[in-house]
């Protein structure tokens, strides 16, 4: 790593390594910040996009009333993605430049297909397909399921770049980097271009910390409380080097930030970070050191113990922990699962309180 310093750690962090980061929500606020401190990317999804209605409800009350007034026989899901499709169109367009500079690589906004598909690998690509016609610089993200990576393969053939989500583990990232690289090369085979694909897998280091932490409660477990904050970190690592062995051509995507760990230990990679405004700061205003530190190992002793008393941990971490059968019924995957589930039921009750309570639609 070089001696430029940026204006802020995310900054100098990109500006001398290959490691990249984005903003982790859609808000345009927040996402102008990010690019001005070296974002080169940004993604959404419904618990996201309600939390950008919320603060911004002032702004997308009027449309969303023109929608529902333009729209007699809709219902309020299909006024809730009218909006969330709009919401994340807008933003793309901030990250359109870096899109274009790149050649496809960065500037993406991530868009997500509904939760209550992960079942259904038809009805995921059909709705992906659909999001990549909105806007050119996209992300399709879709759930690290059975159907998913099926889903992954397709879509990976037809030329979409996917984002994959709900995804905490080693043999998660592997199912996802393998289906990428079959759609790809079927793509390849058939002389169709692949040049502007970037595909990337995420892990979701903290949602793993978190499930690990619920487990410990819930079985009695006594173990150094510490050592919970390394298992997302020691899961995505050695995603980043079994793809990097491998010659993936997707790239690992790092999200649900919980400590500095979660950053700083993989600057130096060829990865990036998904990082919500308010951890964006954090670290800004931290004074950890920007350093190389991606092929540092985890200590072999956390290791050791979170082998040793978190069965959940060895699915996580063994390439061959979990086939992708059992994918939505691992832990962390049915409580994230059921929070996108959860965020997007919230997303519509806002468009439900316009489309029956507002006196502007019913002309009271």
């Amino acid at each position: 790593m070089s001696e430029t310093k940026g204006k802020s750690p995310l900054h100098t962090m990109t500006l001398t390594s290959p490691t990249e980061f984005w903003n982790d929500s859609c808000a345009i606020e927040d996402l102008k910040y990010a690019i001005d401190n070296g974002a080169t990317g940004g993604t959404s999804n419904p618990i996201i996009v309600g939390e950008v209605l919320k603060r911004e409800l002032d702004t997308w009350r009027p449309r969303i009333v023109s929608l529902i007034e333009g729209n007699p026989t809709a219902g309020e899901d299909v006024i809730a993605w009218k909006i969330m499709e709009e919401i994340t169109v807008n933003a793309a367009a901030l990250l359109k430049p870096i899109f274009d500079k790149n050649n496809g690589r960065n500037g993406r906004l991530s868009i997500q297909t509904n939760a209550k598909y992960y079942r259904d690998t038809k009805a995921i690509v059909q709705q992906a397909m659909h999001f990549d016609s909105l806007y050119p610089n996209n992300n399709i993200k879709l759930p690290v399921t059975k159907a998913g990576v099926d889903a992954i393969e397709e879509l990976s053939y037809q030329g979409v770049s996917i984002n994959a989500t709900v995804s905490f583990t080693v043999p998660q990232s592997i199912a996802v980097a393998e289906a990428v690289e079959r759609g790809m090369s079927r793509r390849q085979k058939e002389g169709k271009d692949i040049s502007t694909m970037s595909p990337v897998c995420t892990v979701m280091v903290g949602r793993l910390d978190d499930w690990l932490k619920v487990q410990m409660v819930k079985k009695g477990i006594v173990t150094d409380p510490g050592y919970l904050e390394w298992a997302g970190v020691a899961v995505a690592k050695k995603a980043y080097q079994i793809y990097k062995e491998r010659g993936y051509r997707t790239r690992i995507l790092n999200a649900a930030y919980r400590n500095h760990f979660h950053w700083s230990e993989f600057i130096g990679g060829d990865v990036s970070m998904t990082i919500i405004a308010d951890w964006q700061k954090k670290f800004n205003a931290s004074d950890v050191e920007v350093k190389n530190r991606i092929a540092d190992p985890v200590d072999p002793k956390i290791i050791a113990e979170l082998e040793k008393k978190f069965p959940d941990f060895v699915r996580a971490y063994d390439e061959r922990g979990m086939k992708p059968e059992e994918f939505e019924h691992y832990g962390a995957g049915r409580r994230t699962l059921l929070a996108f589930l959860a965020g997007y039921a919230d997303l519509v009750q806002v468009i439900r309180h316009i489309m029956i309570s507002d006196p502007d639609v019913k002309g009271e």
